[in-house]
């Protein structure tokens, strides 16, 4: 089971099991957004209190006179005159807002969206927590002439959401950012909707037809044309732009149109061999020519998705964004404004949606959905910890200051608003975290409660070796790559052997790309062999190939081939990532289960945090331990 390259590592008789940690390469993506929006809610604070202390200070006519300046760009007689308030919010917003888009398709495509039972309690909470404070700002302002600015309390600003949870540090567990994460991605198409079919105005049909027929040919020149790079994403963008303001629809829906429509994808095998070819070939021959083919190769192993999110989003976020804060959270507090906003529906109003009604929307629709089975929460968030977290998600910052420059013309009730977005942000945050240090890391692990295996084994998807009737069920999550799940396959074929009718074993795929870049094709290349009803010797067979040496294709066609199986057929397949999804679905599935490394067990829906050799696993199997 193992080689002369690499000893047996095994699982101690008692304590925690050897195991590598995991995390999939969709989560290293989400680490990286987590870690820039968490870095510039700093910088988003600090803009704040400046432009505040700025347009409070007897410089504050210097403040007016550099957002009201007005900047022209003019080619053949048409273009675009705003002053710089408008550059930053109809300009560049909508790079604020292509982040927004690309964040969503990747979360659709490979991220937390992509298991939709998992996704279910945090988008049906969005939902209510969109939908619940426009509600209470409705039942206050009805009537009103500050009714129309319902819009801005639905989002919530995940940057300095994120920032007061990197301040509780590991006092909260990781499924409440999670949580909050997909709230704030669901929550922010919800203000998308919002801004581009309530708060746009005058549409101009012939400029959204051209708009729209602009967008149509980006998506079929990219999907039939040659390869899109950086430049021509520009040059399409802005022109997509261009169109969208002169339609009347908010401009900054152009910037989530073309996020929406980048595509995202895994890396490719053939791609980065290519990538890796060519820049074996600069090396040995070191040109211009070569060193220019080599950097597009590289880059074009990545998905333009995340090539771009990458690169585009430390500028939303250290730049965009403070900006945005700087040019309009610049609100007068004299004595008659805030006189004024003590009375205001419109400030009462903001406050109580985005503290009150996030709180209740959240809460309440959240704690159904548990109860009544639609998906779980993340795993190590607990109910105590909801109260919190709906709390914190009252910061509604960035889109509410947003949304109140569009829904008010009148200067006075958009300061009313902008106090009550101040006020509510800084309520919000302050309530939340208390919530949530009072409730602390009792998680699942902490408490010792059962982590239930989710979903159970199904004999339609899953392979079982054993009776299919046996009375107790072993399933392993595990890696083909991974030292640890090597050993234990040792161990368990000894309880195979002497638990004979009583067990039945399942394993399931959990490829940890991090460590093992190869693992998720070797997954891939069992599934295809279960298609051939050979799964068991290529399973066999992948445990045995020499630890230390990648699975490559080559060598998984080899194997392929050593277990009976048409090379041919699983080059079809990997080429072509058929198995894919059926990988996917254990991954999310291990996700749900609270698997934290490779390899982990259940027995009998349970999770086992210890006892992985043969022994402890056969006395717990027989009764006897």
């Amino acid at each position: 089971m193992t080689s002369e390259h690499s000893p047996p590592v095994a699982a101690p008789a008692s304590g925690p099991p050897a195991r590598t940690p995991w995390t999939d390469r969709g989560s290293r993506t989400l680490r990286q957004f987590l870690a820039t929006e968490t870095g510039s809610a700093g910088l988003l604070l600090v803009a704040t209190i400046v432009a505040l202390v700025w347009a409070n200070s007897p410089l504050s006519d210097a403040y007016d006179d550099l957002w009201g300046a007005h900047l022209r760009i003019e080619l053949s007689g048409t273009g675009v005159d705003e002053d710089l308030r408008h550059w930053v919010n109809d300009g560049l917003m909508a790079l604020f807002f292509y982040v927004v888009g690309l964040e969503i398709r990747r979360e659709l495509e490979l991220g937390e969206l992509r298991d939709r039972r998992a996704a279910a309690v945090p988008a049906i909470a969005a939902f209510a927590g969109m939908v619940a404070p426009a509600l209470v700002f409705t039942a206050i302002n009805a009537g009103g002439e500050g009714a129309h600015g319902w819009g801005i309390v639905m989002a919530t600003d995940i940057a300095f959401v994120l920032g007061a949870l990197a301040l509780l540090g590991p006092r909260v567990p990781p499924g409440v950012r999670v949580f909050l994460l997909t709230l704030a991605i669901v929550d922010d198409v919800g203000a998308i909707a919002v801004i581009a079919l309530f708060y746009s105005s005058g549409i101009d049909l012939t400029a959204l037809a051209a708009a729209g027929g602009i967008l149509v040919a980006i998506v079929l020149a990219r999907r039939y044309g040659p390869t899109w790079r950086g430049p021509a994403y520009l040059v399409a963008g802005v022109v997509l732009w261009y169109a969208t303001l002169k339609s009347g629809i908010h401009p900054t829906i152009a910037g989530v149109a073309m996020g929406l429509i980048t595509a995202v994808h895994p890396p490719r095998r053939a791609d980065v061999e290519r990538a890796a070819s060519v820049t074996r070939l600069f090396r040995r021959t070191p040109t211009p020519a070569g060193g220019r083919a080599a950097v597009l190769e590289l880059a074009s192993a990545v998905s333009p998705n995340e090539r771009f999110q990458t690169g585009i989003h430390p500028w939303t976020s250290y730049v965009v964004v403070p900006l945005f804060a700087l040019a309009n959270a610049g609100v007068a507090l004299d004595g008659d404004a805030l006189d004024r906003a003590l009375t205001s529906p419109v400030t009462i109003g903001v406050v109580a949606g985005l503290v009150l009604g996030k709180l209740l929307g959240i809460g309440l629709s959240t704690a159904l959905a548990v109860r009544s089975r639609v998906g779980p929460l993340p795993h190590g968030m607990r109910g105590g910890h909801l109260p919190g977290a709906a709390t914190l998600a009252g910061i509604g910052f960035t889109v509410s200051l947003f949304v109140a420059e569009l829904a008010f013309d009148d200067e006075a009730l958009r300061d009313e608003a902008k106090i009550g977005v101040l006020v509510a942000s800084v309520l919000a945050a302050v309530a939340g975290t208390v919530l949530l240090v009072r409730r602390g890391t009792d998680d699942a692990d902490d408490t010792g409660e059962a982590v239930p295996l989710d979903p159970p084994v199904d004999p339609m998807h899953d392979r079982i070796l054993g009776a299919p009737d046996a009375p107790r069920t072993l399933v392993v999550y595990g890696d083909y790559e991974d030292p640890h799940t090597r050993a234990l396959a040792a161990e368990l074929e000894v309880v195979r052997e002497r638990a004979g009718h009583l067990l039945r074993y399942v394993p399931r795929h959990l490829p940890n790309e991090d460590v093992h870049p190869g693992a998720t094709l070797a997954a891939e290349a069992a599934l295809s062999a279960a298609a051939q009803g050979r799964f068991w010797e290529m399973h066999r067979r992948l445990l045995h190939h020499p630890v230390g040496d990648d699975l490559g294709p080559a060598d998984l066609l080899a194997i392929a081939g050593d277990a009976g199986l048409d090379p041919d057929r699983v080059a079809d397949d990997l080429r072509h990532h058929v198995r894919l999804p059926a990988v996917r679905a254990d991954v999310d599935g291990a996700a749900r289960s609270g698997v934290t490394g490779t390899p982990t067990v259940f027995l009998d829906g349970e999770r086992l945090d210890c006892g992985y050799d043969a022994d402890s696993l056969l006395a717990r199997i027989l009764g006897t331990g």
